[in-house]
């Protein structure tokens, strides 16, 4: 199959989709058994000593086509695409039914419309630290001379007249001086190249490109915290079989709350970022076999 673009079937209007607002972008240290749940057959996730990198991408954009909405993305790895590599999505929260019907549609991602409820509390002024204090003489600091504050963002799946809770995100915020422009750190650009598809909404194996242009600074990781029990987790190949379809729903669920739960090694904020979405593609045959191990 050659490659070729998908059309928008939503009131998106024609691609480069363009979304506006602030990120929290958390890499997490993912067990391989855990993510090659989410993952097709014929590719291969990039891993090293039974781990992969994931985590999620949480976003609060204030323009795009679909208006004002949040988005979570959990990151269940990356996967081989050579000569580089692309991240795949397990599960794509968002609070906006347009968001959530682009996403399946489009896009290929496994969106579920969700509640986002936040509450922000004043933390008491701490002092700086070493590493710190480098990271503020290189523009990227995760303290600040400011006050703090904390928000709370509990993510809650919407499913008919019974919501599932799927996580609570608690984020260390600065709230920096309005004369202070450096605490956003560097402006940069970047490309997240990320694999898509195979889903009852879009069966086709597909790749898109998230463009960013932002403000960058490490910030410390959020501290995240899940329901419990979590019930019906399967994380081994060993232990797969066929699963009802609200079983199935069950286990993508509980799956994607473990990569939450995983162990975090950086978080990146993003600031003015203006993020720009290229419509997705089918990777040709030559694409996919070339992958090792496909």
């Amino acid at each position: 199959m050659g490659s070729g673009e998908t059309k928008s079937s939503t009131g998106y209007g024609s691609p480069p989709w363009i979304f506006k607002g602030s990120a929290l972008y958390q890499l997490h240290l993912v067990k391989a058994e855990t993510a090659r749940a989410f993952i097709p057959k014929e590719l291969r996730l990039v891993e090293a000593f039974g781990y992969t990198l994931g985590g999620f991408f949480l976003a609060n954009y204030d323009h795009s086509p679909a208006g004002v909405f949040d988005e979570l993305v959990v990151i269940a790895g990356i996967v081989w695409n050579p000569p580089t590599s692309c991240a795949w999505a397990a599960r794509v929260l968002v609070n906006s039914e347009e968001a959530c019907h682009h996403g399946r549609k489009d896009v290929g991602l496994p969106s579920q419309v969700a509640r986002f409820s936040k509450r922000i509390t004043p933390v008491p002024r701490q002092t700086k630290d070493r590493i710190g204090g480098f990271l503020n003489m290189i523009g990227v600091s995760t303290t600040s001379c400011h006050s703090k504050d904390c928000m709370d963002v509990q993510v809650t799946e919407v499913l008919g007249p019974t919501p599932l809770d799927i996580c609570n995100i608690k984020l260390i915020t600065d709230v920096p001086s309005p004369k202070l422009n450096k605490w956003m750190g560097p402006s940069i650009r970047m490309s997240l190249p990320s694999f898509s598809g195979q889903t009852e909404y879009n069966p086709n194996l597909l790749k898109y490109a998230c463009r960013l242009a932002c403000r960058v600074r490490a910030v410390r990781p959020a501290k995240i915290s899940g329901p419990s029990p979590l019930k019906n987790e399967r994380n081994s190949d060993s232990e797969r079989r066929e699963f009802t379809a609200e079983e199935a729903a069950d286990n993508g669920r509980n799956l994607s709350i473990s990569v939450m739960l995983s162990k975090p090694i950086l978080a990146l904020e993003f600031n003015c970022l203006e993020m720009q979405v290229e419509a997705p593609i089918i990777p040709s045959n030559n694409s996919t076999s070339s992958l090792p191990g496909a």
